[in-house]
């Protein structure tokens, strides 16, 4: 896969701080579901640890990505929201900002990939957002956007390099380290970046300890090569069933405050991801979209380094997926293997 390092820009980026969380956190306050953690007892044992789940498929839409949406969308000013807004994603932001814009009052249009799966697509559209296909492999969502901007005034509301979206992702942060005190490490999903920057923000502040690790598929790991670079790199569109982190590459935004707060990037395979995805149904009855469990697939599969008794919390992001989808990863026999890697 080719990469090009991307030239940094000459703009200086003002990147979004703790205090921007916590006024997200009062902008959410009533609206947003303070989500449950939970923990699961015979995996503490297995791993000599203890692993607390931050759950978002709890959370309205089903994903984190409500937090940053409807953060984003209340600080507009009275002329933007009249006009409305446009963003682009494969699903779980794209329901966030229509869900959002519905509370509000606020024209949503969605750029969305002609293959994103069809049970995000019908929620989407069911929250009265207008939806405008792409091809992900051959256009350009980003573009796309712009045009429509230009075209009709709307303000572009990106999935994750912009400083609302940011802070408000660093809510579900904030909320999992105010729920169980002071963690070891704190394990992100990683698609551009958003959830991982504002929860190292929050980490940062209320556990300044503990190491922030981020986990990506392993078929688009253009956060973690950026890091390596030491600066911002594109991939080639990454094929994955983790719909929700499939980005060729992280924004200046998030990048920054990756580079600056982020422990280290890891990446799980797609079978890594399935075998995650049964032992939540199975052990902690949770429906898991394939992105939501990156982070815990990480922990699951011992990619990271489990220290005897650390305390360990997991971002579980989502849980929007296709049932006939789901399924067949549950009853797939190529994806036959152990849960959990205890050694």
């Amino acid at each position: 896969m080719a990469l090009v390092p991307q030239t940094a820009p000459q703009t200086t980026v003002v990147l979004p701080t703790y205090a921007g969380v916590e006024r997200a956190a009062r902008t959410l306050a009533g609206v947003a579901h303070c989500t449950p953690v939970v923990t699961s007892n015979s995996l503490n044992r297995a791993l000599g640890a203890e692993i607390f789940f931050k759950c978002e498929p709890m959370q309205r839409t089903g994903a984190f990505k409500f937090r940053g949406a409807f953060n984003a969308l209340s600080n507009l000013s009275d002329a933007q929201r009249a006009a409305g807004v446009v963003a682009y994603s494969s699903g779980n932001h794209a329901q966030a900002i229509a869900a959002s814009g519905q509370i509000l009052g606020v024209p949503t249009t969605i750029v969305m990939p002609h293959d994103a799966p069809q049970a995000k697509r019908a929620a989407t559209e069911g929250y009265g957002a207008q939806i405008v296909s792409y091809d992900r492999y051959t256009e350009k969502r980003d573009e796309i956007a712009a045009d429509l901007a230009h075209k009709h005034g709307y303000t572009i509301i990106p999935p994750f390099n912009h400083p609302d979206v940011i802070c408000g992702q660093g809510t579900a942060g904030k909320e999992l380290l105010e729920q169980t005190g002071g963690l070891d490490a704190l394990v992100v999903c990683v698609g551009g970046g958003g959830l991982i920057s504002g929860c190292a923000l929050a980490a940062s502040v209320l556990s300044p300890g503990c190491r922030v690790y981020g986990v990506e598929p392993a078929a688009g790991d253009d956060v973690r090569q950026s890091l390596a670079a030491g600066q911002i790199v594109q991939i080639a569109p990454p094929k994955s069933i983790a719909d929700g982190a499939l980005t060729a590459a992280p924004g200046d935004m998030t990048f920054a405050v990756m580079r600056e707060l982020v422990t280290d990037v890891v990446t799980v395979s797609d079978a890594q991801l399935v075998l995650t995805m049964r032992w939540f149904a199975q052990r902690l009855k949770l429906v898991v979209e394939p992105t939501g469990c990156l982070a815990a697939a990480a922990v699951l599969q011992r990619v990271l380094p489990i220290e005897p008794g650390a305390r360990i919390g997991v971002i579980v992001s989502g849980g929007n997926v296709d049932l006939a989808s789901y399924g067949a990863f549950l009853s797939d026999p190529q994806y036959d293997g152990d849960w959990v890697v205890t050694e």
